[in-house]
């Protein structure tokens, strides 16, 4: 288990992306609250998140791992994405 957690936190490049991620998250989720004066409720938020987050790993996956392809699949989980952004922020 040791071993593990290792190399967990040795993987110094997701923990840099982690890192920064996370503190552009936290704050926009505070300010983008209903609560705090923002416009965005609670489950706008975490559907924003979510579509940004496989939006940027989608684009670094097809850059930096050449193995990858963008197939139909792909393609027919990023429209449905955008249908639960739209069925979200519908009045």
């Amino acid at each position: 288990m040791l071993r593990s957690l290792t190399f967990i936190f040795c993987d110094s490049d997701q923990l840099v992306v982690a890192f920064f991620e996370y503190c552009f998250q936290v704050p926009a989720n505070r300010i983008g609250f209903i609560d705090n004066g923002g416009p965005f409720s609670l489950i706008q938020l975490k559907i924003i998140q979510e579509v940004i987050s496989l939006t940027v790993f989608t684009g670094f996956a097809m850059l930096v791992f050449k193995t990858e392809s963008f197939r139909w699949n792909h393609l027919a989980a990023f429209l449905c994405l955008v249908l639960a952004v739209y069925f979200v922020f519908k009045k």
